[in-house]
C-alpha cells in the first residue's frame, strides 16, 4: 500500500476546540486513516485553548508581518493527532467561540482570519515544511475553502485538493474589497471564481477550484445539487457533479462506547441491555423528571434552530404530553426557541425538562438513558447524534433528509431494504408528521419485544470510521493517480 500524505485544514478539532460536528470529524478521521496508509497532519488556528495545549510545540516558521501582525507556524501532537498550528495572536487570541463575539455576532475580520489559515495551508502544500510535503490538501468547510483557490492562482506545481462540505448553510460571504487584503488577484472576482451575488464566497471558491468535492452523506450530495438544497450554489455543484461524492461520517467509537463510558451512570452492552434502566433513572433524576421506567423518555441534543426543526418539536409537545411521554432537551441557539422551551418546562414540571447550553458529560447520559432520540431537522448533511444513539440503544426518531435518511432504517421499511429496522423516519418535515411518528413510537415502545429488536439492531450497526475512512483513502489515491502525467 503506497503511503499518502494529506494536510487537513479545519477551523476546529475535537477534543481541542469544538462547536459542532466538523470538530468531531476533524479529530477522528486522521486517526482512522492511519490503518489505510494515510499520514494526515491537521492545520488549525492558534486559539487560546490550542496554544495552551501546544505550549511545547516546535516553531517551524516565523513571520514579522502575517496578515497585519506577527505570526508563527508551530508543530506538535495531541491525542494521536499530528498538528500544525497557525499562531497569529491578532487574529486568533480571543476568548470564547472561534467565530463570534460574546454577543453572538461574527467577528468583523473573519474573512482575514480564515484567509490567513488557507494561505498557510497552500504554502505547506508548496513545501513550506520540508519534512511534510503533502500529496493532498483537504479543506473542511468555508473557513478552509480558500486553500484550493490560493493553490490555483499561485500557478505553480501543486498537490491535489479536496473540499468537504459539512453544511451548505455556512458559505463565508464577504465584500469584494476583501480580495486585495487577502492577496488574491482581482481577476478572481469572476463568476468562475469567488464572485457571489456581487460579493465573494469562500465556499464557492473551494467548490470551483478543488479537484474533488465531498460532502458527508450520499443523500445530501444529491440534495445540494438542487436550487433549494444548494442555497445559491446548486448550479456550481451541478456543473461539478462528476467530482462530487457523499461519504458518510462516522463517530469515534472509543469515545462513544457504552461498555467503557466514564460519563454514564451504569455501563452496559447489547448483552446487558437491561442495565440501561439505571441510566434512564439517573437521567430522570438529573433533569428533575418524574421517576418512572414505564414512561417513554425522549432525548434531544441539538442546536436550537430552524434548520434543526426544533420549532416543529415545540409544536409537538401537546402530543408528547397526551401520549404520556417525557422530554429531556440539551441545547442552545435561537433565543426565542430557548425561551419557549424553558416556558414549556416551567409549565410541565416532571414531564418536560430543558438545559440550555452544551455539556459533553450530560450528552453522554442522554444517549445512554433516553428511550428515543429525536432529530427533526429540515436539512441535515449527516448528523452525528443519531449515530451515537444507535451505539447506545436510544432509538432514533428522525426526518427523511440527508444523512438521517442514509443512516436510519425505518421500522416500516426493514423488509424492503434488506436491513433490520433501527428507528423511525418521518416526512414531510412538518409538526403534524412528527407528531404522528411520536404516537407510532409510543405504541411501539410498549411492545417490548419489537422495541428491544430496534435497540439491538442499532447496537449492531457499524457507526465507526473504519469503512468511511477507507472511502477517503480510496478518494485520495484515485486523485493522485488521475493527476499523474
Amino acid at each position: 500500500m503506497t503511503p499518502v500524505r494529506v494536510l487537513a485544514v479545519a477551523s476546529e478539532v475535537y477534543p481541542i476546540v469544538k462547536t459542532g460536528g466538523l470538530a468531531d470529524v476533524a479529530g477522528a478521521l486522521p486517526i482512522a486513516l492511519k490503518a489505510h496508509g494515510v499520514e494526515m497532519h491537521t492545520l488549525m488556528p492558534g486559539y487560546p485553548d490550542v496554544m495552551q495545549m501546544l505550549s511545547g510545540g516546535d516553531e517551524i516558521r516565523r513571520w514579522p508581518d502575517y496578515f497585519g501582525g506577527s505570526g508563527r507556524l508551530l508543530a506538535g501532537s495531541r491525542d494521536g493527532l499530528d498538528l500544525f498550528v497557525l499562531d497569529v495572536p491578532h487574529l486568533y487570541e480571543r476568548p470564547g467561540n472561534p467565530y463570534v463575539t460574546a454577543d453572538g455576532v461574527d467577528w468583523p475580520d473573519n474573512g482575514v482570519r480564515f484567509a490567513a489559515l488557507s494561505r498557510v495551508a497552500a504554502d505547506i502544500g508548496h513545501g513550506l515544511v520540508p519534512a511534510f510535503v503533502p500529496d493532498i490538501v483537504h479543506a473542511h468547510d468555508w473557513q478552509a475553502a480558500l486553500a484550493p483557490a490560493y493553490l490555483h492562482y499561485d500557478n505553480r506545481p501543486r498537490p491535489g485538493t479536496v473540499m468537504t462540505i459539512h453544511n451548505m448553510a455556512f458559505q463565508g460571504r464577504f465584500d469584494r474589497e476583501l480580495i486585495g487584503a487577502i492577496g488574491l488577484p482581482w481577476g478572481s472576482f469572476d463568476v468562475r471564481g469567488l464572485e457571489y451575488f456581487g460579493g465573494i464566497s469562500f465556499l464557492k471558491a473551494g467548490l470551483q477550484f478543488a479537484d474533488r468535492i465531498t460532502t458527508v452523506s450520499p443523500t445530501y450530495a444529491q440534495e445540494i445539487q438542487s436550487d433549494d438544497g444548494g442555497m445559491g450554489l446548486g448550479g456550481v455543484l451541478r456543473e461539478r457533479a462528476d467530482v462530487l461524492s457523499g461519504i458518510l461520517n462516522g463517530i469515534d467509537i472509543s469515545v462513544w462506547n457504552p461498555e467503557t463510558d466514564p460519563h454514564i451512570a451504569y455501563r452496559f452492552s447489547a448483552k446487558e441491555l437491561a442495565f440501561r434502566a439505571a441510566n434512564k433513572a439517573a437521567l430522570q433524576q438529573q433533569f428533575n423528571l418524574n421517576s418512572s421506567p414505564e414512561v417513554p423518555l425522549l432525548g434531544v441534543i441539538s442546536r436550537l434552530s430552524w434548520q434543526k426543526g426544533l420549532d416543529l418539536l415545540l409544536e409537538a409537545i401537546p402530543t408528547i404530553l397526551s401520549e404520556g411521554m417525557q422530554l429531556a432537551l440539551l441545547g442552545s441557539g435561537d433565543r426565542d426557541l430557548q425561551d419557549r422551551y424553558q416556558a414549556a418546562a416551567r409549565a410541565n414540571p416532571g414531564r418536560i425538562a430543558v438545559v440550555i447550553g452544551y455539556d459533553e458529560i450530560l450528552a453522554h447520559l442522554i444517549q445512554a438513558g433516553s428511550d428515543a432520540l429525536i432529530v427533526p431537522s429540515r436539512f441535515e448533511p449527516c448528523g452525528l447524534t443519531q449515530l451515537c444513539a444507535l451505539r447506545y440503544g436510544a432509538v432514533p426518531i428522525v426526518s427523511r433528509v440527508g444523512g438521517l435518511e442514509d443512516t436510519i432504517v425505518d421500522i416500516g421499511e426493514a423488509d424492503s431494504s434488506g436491513h433490520d429496522a433501527t428507528g423511525f423516519k418521518f416526512a414531510p418535515v412538518t409538526a403534524e408528521a412528527l407528531a404522528g411518528t411520536l404516537r407510532k413510537a409510543n405504541t411501539t415502545f410498549h411492545d417490548k419485544l419489537t422495541w428491544r429488536r430496534l435497540q439491538l439492531s442499532g447496537l449492531s450497526t457499524d457507526v465507526s470510521w473504519r469503512n468511511r475512512a477507507g472511502d477517503y483513502a480510496a478518494l485520495y489515491r484515485g486523485l493522485i493517480a488521475a493527476r499523474r502525467p
